[in-house]
């Protein structure tokens, strides 16, 4: 489905969470070239592709995609063309709720821009997924900290419409198993429940350390579904034919 067709009947929002997202709740934060639609680089490195792409999408992506150049693909294989970087491929699950027992936890503090240098710290060390400086405006995260540091946080990532997703699920090394990372998930899915929205997390398969704990908190798969890192070509092998 591209980005300028509407959605059939029987489409699902987590069919493509990342255009439901940016065509829906999340549209505050959107950019688009014809039809490619992209967060904000600051945001999320989260990229909509048609569903056939062809030369002149890829050229509006290179044109969209700031930073540092690289985006996120989710939920397509289609591999990018001549010039690009494939920088990484995951095969990853999408789950959503069955039967989480959701609950608020009174030692998890709402962390907000003054905490994004630790955050981006604890990212750094911890690898959860893209994390950028303004990623913590898609929603409410959590956080734990045990003499004054942030120790394990969650959060809120893609919002779909009547979906939730939650994210950038890690703990510090050194602090591991104290099931901080479990606690977390379920208060940020009781916020979530208590909107009257739904929860779903996506996870790479063969994490299976964190997959296991999300179906044993009440997660159930969904779909499997592939994810792709790509950088953006050096301009002078970009076409000139991105439109606005």
């Amino acid at each position: 489905m591209s980005a300028a067709t509407p959605a059939p009947a029987s489409y699902h929002p987590l069919d493509n969470p990342v255009l439901a997202a940016l065509t829906g709740p999340h549209a505050r934060f959107a950019e688009r070239s014809g039809r490619v639609l992209g967060y904000q680089a600051e945001v999320s490195t989260w990229l909509a592709l048609p569903e056939e792409p062809d030369a002149r999408d890829w050229a509006d992506a290179a044109a969209l995609v700031g930073g540092d150049g690289t985006a996120t693909l989710c939920g397509t294989d289609v591999p990018p063309p001549g010039g690009w970087e494939v920088v990484f491929e995951v095969d990853g699950v999408q789950l959503v709720d069955e039967s989480l027992a959701a609950v608020h936890d009174e030692e998890a503090v709402v962390l907000g821009a003054a905490d994004v240098p630790e955050m981006l710290d604890l990212v750094e060390r911890t690898r959860p997924g893209p994390f950028r400086p303004r990623t913590v405006e898609l929603g409410t995260y959590l956080g734990i900290r045990r003499d004054g540091e942030l120790v394990a946080m969650a959060g809120e990532r893609m919002h779909p419409p009547g979906w939730t997703e939650i994210s950038a699920v890690c703990t510090a090394p050194e602090f591991r198993g104290q099931g901080l990372g479990a606690r977390l998930v379920l208060a940020v899915a009781a916020g979530i429940k208590d909107r009257g929205e739904s929860v779903f997390i996506q996870a790479a398969s063969d994490n299976t350390n964190a997959v296991r704990l999300y179906e044993a908190l009440g997660f159930r798969l969904r779909r499997r579904i592939p994810f792709m890192g790509i950088r953006v070509p050096e301009p002078s092998r970009v076409p000139a034919t991105a439109g606005g």
